[in-house]
């Protein structure tokens, strides 16, 4: 006769997998705040080579006009700018990244917990099924 609760389980257990599973265990395998620092410093590098990229591209398409009247003083404003721009930049991706990785962890560790939790009912099913049958 079919267990009702266990082909819940294993059907739940079988969607998480698919879903969720392999991507779960490996942020799991961390802890939160080494995963947390490793993803917001790969964030801050993206941004980092985005703002030099953009920068270039800028550069390139308003170079001419912007070394025509080059002066030290507008050159030292320019660069304070950038550079003020820049860390506004970091400092908001670094606090965004730090936080969603932060709760991104959290949720997979939870989503692991249930499934784990899952598993350990099942397995005490199988358990107390063979026991009867002997």
């Amino acid at each position: 006769m079919l267990d009702k609760r266990k082909i819940r389980l294993m059907t739940r257990a079988a969607i998480y997998e698919k879903e969720y599973g392999e991507e779960d265990l490996k942020i799991t395998s961390y802890y939160k705040k080494d995963y947390s620092s490793l993803n917001t410093w790969i964030t801050l590098i993206w941004v980092t080579a985005g703002y030099i990229l953009l920068g270039g591209i800028i550069f390139l398409c308003f170079g001419e006009s912007l070394v025509e009247g080059l002066t030290i003083m507008r050159l030292l404003f320019l660069a304070a700018v950038a550079l003020a721009l820049y860390l506004a930049l970091m400092i908001l991706y670094g606090i965004g990244a730090g936080n969603f990785y932060s709760k991104k962890h959290i949720r997979a560790k939870q989503r692991v917990k249930k499934y784990l939790r899952d598993i350990s009912r099942l397995e005490k099913m199988n358990k107390k099924k063979e026991i009867n049958r002997s």
